[in-house]
């Protein structure tokens, strides 16, 4: 249960260091005292948005802080545990809001995300909004509050018992199913366009086959096409510098330089010196004549191919025709090729994905089929418990010939859908004789409000969760029922910890504990506080609830024996 609720710097809280108990505790205080700020910093300190807003005139930061008791909350430790944030049998929770809208979460001194925090705050408290008696005329809200009531009914010897297990699975099958025959319905869709692409793939992987991809090497193409295409060329000037080097007896330059060498050897006898330069001249005249060897091998071996230079030139056409066609370099064309022919499988492999598809979509929709009636047939059952206990509730709330009931037909659309394939109505009927009809086109205000309460504090008759809050969701209510009200929620107080927002003193009568939020305009800057009621002043406070301003001694005494009287049936 929650044991403190501490806040600093919150809206007109500048402090609050508030100790909480077991049993029923009940909030008053005038209209804008501050109750509100108090279930704000609850919501805020369990995981809801924050922004600077939230931050007290001239303070850079709030905090919020709670801590637990986990002695009754068993799926809280758990969860701790299996988040390796347990610290025995105690939580503590902090929320800090910065004035630039960021804001931090810790659970037992360890930084958390929000989601995190949700998750647990769940496990821990549950908080009943002033306005649930409208979100009740929400067909979603009232599938959502039948299937929380079969989820708590704790019937676990049955498998799919629980509504939530069977809500998981209907919803997963949905979601599979769905994500599937979205796959089938694009597929499907696409199916002329991918006919037309797989031609037009085909078509291009045959022009690039013919490349011969395997052995395609474009710069040795090029450059053999180069050499083909001016072989006349070098055949004629090598045939020319052949003869310049060493074939021209008169004037070649090997025939040359051998007299330069006998010249120099005869003046070698006068001038050693000239030696060594003789002896480099006799190298250079050998590798002269090597030269001309390998020059004249070359040319000899060199063949005019005209059929050879026309396939190479239409070759090097179509490639480059293919590179301006595709936009990529004609050294990419074999990549261009491998991603085609990748694509064009992976189309082959849609016609086989579709027949797949279609097996598991049919399969799918069996599969939620059987989920979907299970989960109707145990709605059935929670509806025929729900709707007996509600009755009889809202008979002591006032309407004594009221009847509630559970309306479950099937939808006129069979396809899957999230939750199931029921259509949920909660149905009354005020009077005896009269059909039962929806809540929105029957109940009144003040009806709809002990409807919507009965259904609250049936629906959590059984809970897990250790603490409820219910803010102001008596309004509408007055006199004897007031007090009926108040008695159902102490009744519900053995099992749990309640905090009671309220304005109705036949219900703050009934409470273990008595809490008052005031206001103070002393300063600049509003402020509120809130402090536990003595036994005298809970008289004072019950009266003042009773008769407004002016306070006799009948009012006063009318408090006290409002009390008394709700202690002797305690």
């Amino acid at each position: 249960m929650l044991l403190n609720l501490n806040i600093i710097d919150l809206a007109v809280v500048k402090s609050l260091n508030l100790n909480l108990h077991s049993g029923m505790s009940v909030l008053t205080g005038e209209t804008g005292a501050g109750k509100s700020i108090l279930l704000t910093a609850l919501g805020l300190a369990l995981g809801n948005r924050a922004d600077s807003g939230y931050i007290r005139p001239g303070c850079k930061r709030a905090e919020i802080n709670l801590e637990f008791d986990l002695i009754d909350a068993p799926l809280a430790q758990q969860w701790l545990i299996d988040n390796e944030l347990d610290n025995e049998r105690e939580c503590l929770i902090r929320r800090t809001i910065s004035d630039d809208g960021r804001s931090k979460a810790y659970i037992n001194g360890r930084s958390v995300n929000l989601q995190s925090l949700q998750s647990l705050s769940e496990k821990l408290i549950e908080i009943h909004g002033q306005h649930a008696h409208l979100t009740l005329l929400n067909p979603d809200e009232q599938r959502r509050l039948l299937d929380n009531y079969s989820k708590n009914q704790q019937q676990l010897l049955d498998e799919f018992a629980n509504n939530h297990q069977l809500i998981d699975r209907v919803n997963v099958h949905y979601r599979l199913w769905h994500q599937a025959q979205q796959e089938l319905h694009d597929l499907v869709k696409s199916g002329k366009e991918r006919n037309e692409r797989k031609e037009l793939l085909h078509y291009q992987l045959e022009e690039l086959r013919a490349l011969d991809l395997k052995n395609f090497n474009y710069p040795e193409l090029s450059e053999e096409h180069s050499k083909q295409a001016h072989l006349g060329e070098i055949l004629t000037i090598g045939h020319q510098q052949l003869d310049l080097l060493y074939e021209n007896e008169r004037q070649s330059l090997n025939q040359s330089l051998n007299q330069i060498i006998q010249e120099l050897t005869q003046l070698g006898r006068y001038a050693p010196e000239l030696i060594k330069i003789n002896q480099l001249l006799s190298e250079a005249q050998i590798q002269l004549e090597e030269a001309g060897q390998e020059l004249r091998r070359y040319l000899e071996a060199q063949e005019v191919d005209p059929k050879r230079l026309e396939f190479l030139e239409t070759q090097i056409a179509v490639i480059h025709n293919l590179s301006r066609k595709h936009q990529v370099s004609p050294e990419n064309l074999p990549e261009l090729a491998r991603r085609l022919q990748q694509e064009l499988q992976g189309l082959t492999q849609n016609s086989e994905r579709i027949a797949e598809l279609t097996s598991r979509v049919k399969e799918l929709r069996v599969e939620y089929r059987q989920l979907a009636e299970q989960l109707s047939e145990r709605r059935r059952q929670s509806g025929e418990e729900l709707q007996q206990q509600i009755t009889q509730m809202i008979q002591e709330l006032g309407m004594p010939q009221g009847e509630f009931l559970v309306s479950i037909s099937p939808l006129e659309d069979d396809k899957p859908k999230l939750n199931g394939l029921d259509k949920i109505d909660f149905l009354v009927s005020a009077n005896p004789g009269l059909p039962a009809k929806p809540l929105a086109k029957v109940a009144s205000g003040g009806e709809l409000s002990r409807i919507s309460l009965a259904i609250q504090v049936v629906a959590s008759s059984d809970k897990s969760t250790p603490t409820m809050i219910f803010d102001e969701v008596d309004s509408g209510i007055g006199g004897g029922i007031a007090e009926i009200v108040g008695q159902k929620l102490h009744a519900l107080s053995h099992k749990r910890q309640i905090l009671c927002v309220t304005h109705l003193p036949q219900v703050a009568a009934q409470a273990h504990y008595h809490l008052f939020v005031s206001k103070n305009n002393e300063s600049d800057i509003t402020s509120s506080s809130v402090r536990l009621l003595s036994e005298s002043e809970r008289i004072e406070e019950l009266a003042r609830m009773l008769g407004g301003v002016n306070i006799t001694a009948n009012t006063l005494a009318h408090a006290q024996e409002m009390l008394l009287h709700s202690k002797s049936i305690d």
